[in-house]
Parts: C-alpha cells; structure tokens; sequence
C-alpha cells in the first residue's frame, strides 16, 4: 500500500458527556494530524457540527437520526470514502456519534467495511463523572456500553471531588476491566494517545498557523489530563507469534495501543502491526529491517508489559507451524 489505511476512531458517550469537547480538543491540539470528522447529531438541528465547524480539515454531518440506524455499512463506506480522498489526504477519522447511539453497532459497521484505506481505530467512550452513577442506574445498558471501550475517559473531573471520582473508576473497572482510563476535565486528552503524528517533510521556516499559536499557549485545561505511558522494543532476533499474537489478544491492562514491525523468521517477510484494544490489523512489510515496536497505555505496568514482550524473543525462526497463527489476523488482500 503507497499509504497507510487511515484509522476511524469512534467517540461515543451518553448525551452531555463531553464528546464535543473532546473532539474540539483534539481539534485545536492536533500536533499536525489531518482529522476529517464525521459528526452525527440526534436532533433535528445539528449542534455540534456548529461547534465543531471551522476547526477540521474536512467533515461530514449526519443529523436528525442516529448513525447506527441511519445508514448501513455501503453509506458509511461512502463516508470514509470522501474523506480519504486524495484531495482531502486526512491523517485520521474521527466519528463523534450521538449520545443515543448503539456502540456495538458502530464498531460492527467500522471492522465490516470493505474500504482498504481505512482500518478500526478504537472505541473512545466519555463519561460524565457528574452524572454517570446516575445515568447507569437509570439506563443499565449505559454500563453494558461501557464493556465495549477501548478507552475509556472520564470527564468533568473538576467539578467533583476525588470520592465521586473513586466510585466512577469503581463502576469503570467493573464495567470494562481491561480498558485503559483517563480520568480529564474539559475532554483534554492527548492527541498522541489516540493518534500518530504523521511523518512530513520539513520544508523549512513558515508563518505559524492559528492551529500552531492555539498549541502554544498555555491553557491550563492541559495540567489537568493523566499522562500517559509509551516503551519500545527492538530486536534483530525473533518473535515467537504464538505467544506475541496472545499477549495483543490478551494485553495488560491498561495497554491501549501498540504498532511497528514484527519478524517471526529469519529471511522472512516482516509485518506491519497495529492494534487498539483487542482489534488488531496485520499487513505484510518489507523484509529488510528489524522488530521494532511500540506500546502506548494509560494506567500501564511498564516493566510487566516489557518483561512478557522480551520473553518472546528467540534467535530461531518460527516453523511453519506456529506461523499459521499470522493468518488469522492478516489482511485479506495481504493473503
């Protein structure tokens, strides 16, 4: 492929969670990314795409309906398809779904589409730490979404104190145990967690852009969300897939993303790996080069994470046999 398959990631949450917000953070705090964004509103007037318009590089709005109901797998091919054009060239897609959307539904859709140039970039699920405890018992499919997170970020932290905060994590942790949280207010979250930044050429000295300034001032939103944690492995030798592909299957807590290159063989094709919860996206590489990977989590256990990666590495080449587990997950047109 000439360009990597852009990531969809979908931020889904409960009517005022946050995700507009969210979504204008990641906006105005882009470290260079390209975000087209699909915004789908449940009324009848399209609030936020009015508060997300003048902020994205290119965006789509749905209104009056839900996403998941409104449009099936081909509509939202069709979508994605306009803003992976050449002439939009954005770097990520990023699907804020309405507040009553169905989450199972969305991701169903992302992972059934048939449009290589793009891939599944994870579940974003903000919940209102104001409100949640509230809402859940209310409405218990609200915790079932939950299960379904690949991240999940708590907002408004500000406004209670750190025992409400406790019995959110709590309903957090019972809800999606494995799915790493940051705990924010005013949907500040890093870019870099959700996203990579793009690889530009430097093309020299240039008038800083609004987007640039808006980076560089010191808006103390940004003191308040968790950081998060991120460790690499290189190695010449070679992985054991068996065990690589269950630990991606089964990663530590905390992991929400991990990428780069895996060699399984000596003299092999090389793969390119990427992962966001348990979704992962295989394709075949260059064979020159080493395993050199990359791990990003919040809440991580670095050291044990590190610890089971570095247990797999060997100086002989997988058999045939323990390769087969590579198939599993390869991209169809890769095959």
């Amino acid at each position: 492929m000439s360009r990597s398959a852009v990531p969809v990631v979908l931020v889904a949450g409960y009517l005022g969670s946050g995700k507009t917000t969210l979504l204008n953070h990641l906006l105005r705090r882009n470290h260079g990314i390209r975000i087209g964004v699909v915004v789908n509103d449940f009324g009848a007037v399209d609030i936020d795409s009015m508060l997300v318009a003048g902020q994205v590089d290119s965006m789509i709005t749905l209104g009056n309906g839900c996403l998941c109901c409104a449009v099936d797998t081909e509509d939202l091919d069709e979508m994605f398809g306009a803003l992976t054009a050449t002439s939009a060239a954005v770097d990520a897609i990023v699907v804020e779904a309405s507040g009553v959307a169905e989450p199972r539904a969305l991701i169903r859709m992302v992972v059934a589409s048939t449009d290589s140039r793009i891939r599944y970039g994870g579940m974003v699920m903000v919940v209102d730490a104001l409100h949640v405890l509230e809402s859940t018992a209310r409405h218990q499919h609200l915790a079932q979404h939950l299960g379904l997170a690949d991240l999940v970020v708590v907002n408004k932290a500000d406004a209670v104190g750190p025992g409400r905060i406790d019995e959110v994590l709590t309903l957090v942790r019972d809800a999606a145990p494995p799915a790493p949280t940051v705990v924010t207010s005013h949907g500040a979250v890093d870019v870099s967690l959700l996203l990579d930044p793009p690889e530009r050429p430097d093309d020299g000295p240039r008038q800083l852009a609004l987007d640039d300034l808006l980076r560089e001032q010191d808006d103390p939103h940004d003191h308040l969300h968790a950081s998060y944690e991120t460790f690499s492995v290189e190695t010449s030798d070679c992985l054991d897939p068996r065990a690589f592909f269950e630990f991606l299957e089964n990663p530590p807590p905390g992991l929400y993303r991990s990428k780069g290159f895996v060699r399984f063989g000596r003299g092999a094709a090389r793969f390119v790996v990427q992962t966001v919860g348990v979704h992962i996206d295989v394709e075949t590489a260059s064979s020159r080069g080493d395993t050199a990977l990359v791990f990003i989590g919040s809440g991580l256990d670095v050291a044990a994470a590190r610890a089971r990666i570095e247990a797999m590495i060997r100086t002989e080449s997988a058999t045939d046999a323990e390769s087969l587990v590579v198939h599993r997950f390869l991209r169809t047109s890769d095959r």
